[in-house]
């Protein structure tokens, strides 16, 4: 059945209203989230709000176990994408798989996704989304991805789908040379986007070109609290 003029309607003023004035002006990017169906990776309950400006709970996904995962709000998920230069011979690895979506758009800019999702009940739902869409070059892995991972995979670029309180430095081996990770990183109310680039045998160059709050990534270490 063909989406209704309704919800093109609603997919035009996602991109237009919100992702283009958040600086997201490559026109593939913002031809590929006209091409995406976001309301397909979104749980029946909230489906009503595919296209709001907002972090989409999970909670609602049938199967899903933990608390508190949210679908990135579209503005954060196209300029991620956008700023991280993903292409077509890229092998990608996701960290914190939700329902699906950025996977899914990872997958149309990039040769293979590796997307790690710690809530099995997840895990399953990102699947079936993608395989209902047509995503063949996706690889759903129910894994913690706080855990360092084993030597051998480098990968293009690092995705973190969620804030940390720091940079992991143990991913920061998983580039490639040339390799880039992204990840949302600070404290409520201030976090920045962080981009790092592997440019030699331990040697990695930083930006931190905008803000946001992102929900955090379950498992990853939290700074020390003391109270006196």
């Amino acid at each position: 059945m063909n989406p209704t003029p309704t919800l093109e309607r609603l997919r035009f003023n996602m991109i237009e209203q919100q992702i283009r004035p958040w600086d997201v002006l490559d026109l593939e990017i913002l031809d590929l989230l006209a091409q995406i169906r976001r309301e397909d990776y979104v749980p029946p309950p909230h489906r009503p709000l595919a296209f709001f400006d907002m972090e989409i709970p999970l909670e609602g996904a049938k199967g899903a176990r933990e608390p508190g995962q949210c679908m990135l709000s579209p503005k954060v998920e196209a300029r991620m994408l956008q700023d991280l230069h993903v292409q077509k011979t890229d092998s990608v690895l996701e960290i914190g798989t939700g329902s699906g979506f950025m996977a899914a758009l990872l997958a149309h800019r990039a040769a293979e996704v590796l997307t790690l999702e710690i809530d099995p009940g997840l895990a399953a739902i990102a699947t079936q989304n993608l395989r209902r869409n047509g995503v063949a070059n996706v690889e759903v892995r129910v894994a913690d991805g706080a855990v360092p991972l084993p030597s051998g995979p480098t990968f293009d670029v690092i995705v973190l789908s969620g804030s940390v309180a720091r940079v992991p430095q143990g991913l920061l081996g998983s580039l490639k040379m040339g390799g880039r990770l992204a990840a949302i990183v600070g404290e409520e109310p201030m976090m920045r986007a962080h981009f790092v680039t592997r440019v030699g045998e331990g040697k990695w160059e930083s930006t931190q070109p905008w803000d946001t709050v992102a929900p955090r990534l379950l498992r990853f270490p939290e700074p020390s609290r003391f109270n006196f």
